[in-house]
């Protein structure tokens, strides 16, 4: 059954940490790697799309503990427990979908991701990645951690199966369910492409989970 994404997460949230750690092939390379890609400089004002519990910004805040960060996700348990985590940081907490949340202009010097955006389409990505855009400063980026598909078959396949269990279980396509549909690492960089920013770079993976880093 399809579960809707807040109440997903939420449901899961004593084993959640755990999970990410273990169950993902190169989790514990990559959280920390993610953090290491973002700005250092102090009071640097970083957007997380999907946060949940704040994984990699356990190893961000090590680095810059004076960071101002604006975190964005659908489960309000996953947003308490990072409150609990992170007390004498600097942060902003968000429950809401980054498909509809004013990011406003100029105002990030990087925007992260990680593990989150793997549950959407091209199509909503590409209007998503054009307001992540506007948000960032002229020097600011974009840094990526996600699944993504091996092949255009995997791809399509995993997403007509989306689209068979939203039609068995009357789930309109507005809401947003659990359900892994990734891109492929060219489809990604080409959402990102359409969403206005000029470059792209893959930087590293680990199984089917990569490292992107987009620049305006």
């Amino acid at each position: 059954m399809l579960e809707k994404m807040g109440e997903f997460f939420d449901s899961r949230l004593d084993i959640y940490d755990e999970h990410q750690l273990t169950a993902i092939e190169g989790a514990r390379e990559f959280y920390p790697f993610t953090a290491s890609l973002l700005p250092t400089h102090p009071r640097a004002r970083v957007l997380d799309l999907g946060c949940g519990t704040g994984l990699e910004l356990e190893w961000y805040f090590r680095r810059n503990p004076t960071a101002r960060v604006t975190g964005i996700d659908l489960a309000h348990g996953m947003l308490q427990a990072l409150r609990e985590k992170f007390r004498e940081r600097d942060i902003e907490l968000i429950c809401g979908s980054y498909f509809e949340v004013p990011l406003g202009r100029n105002r990030f010097d990087a925007a992260v991701s990680v593990e989150s955006l793997h549950h959407f389409t091209q199509e909503q990505k590409i209007a998503l990645y054009r307001r992540v855009r506007d948000a960032l400063a002229p020097d600011g980026y974009l840094i990526l951690t996600d699944y993504f598909a091996r092949t255009d078959e995997e791809e399509a396949q995993l997403r007509g199966e989306l689209a068979r269990l939203r039609r068995e279980q009357g789930a309109g396509d507005d809401e947003p369910y659990h359900f892994d549909c990734p891109l492929t690492v060219p489809h990604e960089t080409e959402a990102l492409l359409a969403g206005g920013f000029a470059s792209v770079e893959k930087l590293s993976s680990w199984g089917s989970t990569a490292t992107l880093k987009a620049r305006p």
